[in-house]
């Protein structure tokens, strides 16, 4: 999924251990002995009907940077319900052991996962997720209805399990160091790009998909590219997207586990060549991982692939819990809280709901969006095809092919 550059800084949430094995009673008398200080304090106080409580948000991949102004917002709008919003960060492979762990021993740690379809299709196959519609439709009054035309198949991808939240015209695009490359034509088709890795070799990078979203990207754009027989089909319709890849990675030093570790190599130098997408070229620049005069360029013939971000509720909470989970996912869903996802170009455009322009977003956003997007942007929707991601099961299965036919060479 994404990986972590940090516009607010580097975060870690207060999320406290729970305690375990331990009757009623002591719970309680632990919970009035760290009343003020410990989360569990709230926890109880909630599960008992009384007092406000603390909500654990776990970002995967980095999109808290782009929601944690709107979600800080909430406890003011939660009419007293609500006291202090925690965040702490998980990776899309390690969350879902500790969503187990935490269910099988009935506590409730986490409230809300925010992320995108890589922690999506792993929570649906691995039964992580309370269903949101339509089970919970009334909590979110008009929301389907007013989603982005381009948003309505994304949210779909969800099978009802969560709540889009950010959108963002996504790639796969080549962002190159014009120092190195002075035409962007050099890089324009996949054949293209892999003639330069194989002549530069160890200079081309770019994040394992399973943890990168310009990785997901790169994986899920080359069977349009390439001309597979069926870009939704990773085991029966990838012969030459899976050969170009194990081919390329030839040229491939190592694959990092996030796409931050990819920004800062190359925005160092050490790579002149990496995958990315209009959020991952704009924001990066915007806060000088990656020089202000680096490039991009689109394929010939490309089809966008879209990304999003989604809200999620682990089972086992208790139903007051759930209550709220599902207030904070409207309130995130309004244009208020919508316009400051346009953030600092992060997930580009950002909203995800009709009639939220970047003239509703901050001064600062819209500065960014002046001085460090691209006018091409602009042009994505009727220039070129847009494609979903692939089906969550379809996407874990990606992966592990990726893993097992691409990665497993540089192990």
């Amino acid at each position: 999924m994404y990986g972590y550059i940090y516009s607010k800084g580097v975060f870690r949430g207060c999320f406290m251990k729970r305690w375990l094995g331990i009757s009623l009673f002591l719970l309680m008398a632990a919970s009035l002995c760290f009343a003020g200080g410990n989360s569990d304090s709230g926890a109880a106080a909630a599960s008992s009907g009384g007092g406000s409580i603390e909500l654990n948000i776990m970002d995967v991949g980095g999109a808290y940077q782009f929601t944690k102004d709107a979600f800080d917002r909430f406890p003011a709008a939660s009419g007293g319900r609500v006291s202090k919003m925690n965040y702490d960060s998980a990776t899309a492979p390690e969350l879902p052991g500790k969503l187990i762990a935490m269910q099988a021993a009935g506590r409730a740690d986490i409230d809300l996962v925010i992320g995108g379809l890589d922690i999506l299709s792993s929570g649906i196959t691995q039964g992580l997720w309370e269903r949101i519609f339509p089970d919970n439709a009334a909590k979110l009054p008009g929301f389907l209805d007013n989603l982005l035309e381009p948003c309505k198949p994304l949210q779909a991808l969800s099978e009802g399990y969560a709540v889009q939240v950010g959108f963002m015209y996504n790639g796969p695009l080549v962002f190159f160091n014009p120092a190195k490359i002075s035409d962007p034509s050099q890089l324009n088709t996949p054949a293209k790009l892999l003639a330069w890795a194989k002549a530069n070799p160890g200079k081309f990078i770019y994040a394992r998909p399973a943890n990168s979203g310009p990785g997901r990207c790169f994986m899920m754009g080359l069977p349009y590219l390439l001309g597979d027989k069926d870009p939704m089909d990773p085991v029966n319709g990838w012969e030459k997207t899976w050969a170009y890849m194990a081919e390329i990675g030839q040229y491939v030093e190592y694959y990092p586990g996030g796409t931050g570790a990819t920004m800062k190599e190359f925005g160092e130098g050490t790579r002149d060549v990496t995958m990315t997408t209009t959020g991952w070229d704009i924001n990066p620049r915007a806060i000088g991982t990656v020089p202000e005069n680096y490039k991009i360029a689109f394929f010939e013939n490309m089809t966008f692939v879209n990304d999003e971000q989604y809200l999620h509720m682990p089972k086992g909470l208790p139903q007051n819990r759930k209550d709220i989970v599902l207030d904070l996912m409207n309130f995130m869903v309004q244009p208020a809280q919508q316009a400051l996802n346009w953030d600092k170009g992060y997930f580009y455009p950002g909203p995800v709901i009709k009639n939220v322009p970047v003239t509703m977003a901050t001064a600062e956003a819209q500065e960014i969006d002046r001085r460090y997007g691209r006018a091409e942007y602009a042009s994505i929707p009727e220039k070129f095809k847009q494609a979903v991601p692939l089906a969550p099961k379809d996407l874990v299965t990606a992966f592990s092919l990726w893993d097992e036919k691409v990665g497993s060479a540089k192990n």
